[in-house]
């Protein structure tokens, strides 16, 4: 019981909810070059890059879901989207167990391009028109920009979200 009650599960929805309010309220309201900086996402690849694609994915699903019941999107489209984002951001975790924060911000930008693409992507499958512009060319690289550059900042928030400890250093004595 107290696996449930301290996991990850609990922590995913007061901080999705958070992130959610501060997307809605403050990232909306002031676009980049009229481009909405997804800070959801960023909070998605953050966690990804934390915690391995596994943790990522689950991250995304959850948090791309609280998305999806906030919006006007179709239920589940954000959230297989993001959760696409956080499961690519997380694999820097195969490849290196402690990756250094401008490895891990690199990832976590290839995985909000993933994420912000998989969304009219998905749109397009589904039967909804028009999510595929020439806009996407401007979009992309200025959502990946801000994962990027907020990943640093918001990894031990997605850290503590996802349950990931850090390694500690073990002193060897002679």
């Amino acid at each position: 019981m107290p696996r449930v009650l301290f996991g990850p599960a609990l922590r995913l929805l007061p901080i999705g909810l958070l992130a959610l309010s501060l997307q809605r309220l403050v990232f909306a309201v002031h676009p980049v070059h009229d481009v909405k900086l997804q800070f959801v996402l960023a909070l998605v690849v953050a966690a990804g890059a934390a915690g391995g694609p596994d943790r990522g994915a689950v991250a995304g699903f959850v948090l791309g879901l609280l998305y999806d019941l906030n919006g006007t999107t179709p239920l589940g489209l954000v959230a297989l989207a993001y959760g696409f984002g956080g499961m690519t951001a997380g694999y820097v975790r195969t490849l290196v167990s402690e990756p250094q924060w401008w490895i891990a911000s690199f990832f976590a930008a290839v995985g909000a391009a993933v994420g912000e693409l998989s969304v009219p992507f998905l749109g397009q499958m589904i039967g909804d028109d028009g999510w595929i512009t020439s806009r996407l060319l401007v979009e992309i690289p200025i959502v990946a920009g801000a994962a990027a550059l907020l990943c640093p900042a918001l990894m031990p928030i997605a850290r503590w979200m996802v349950g990931v400890k850090r390694k500690k250093w073990k002193v060897m004595v002679e």
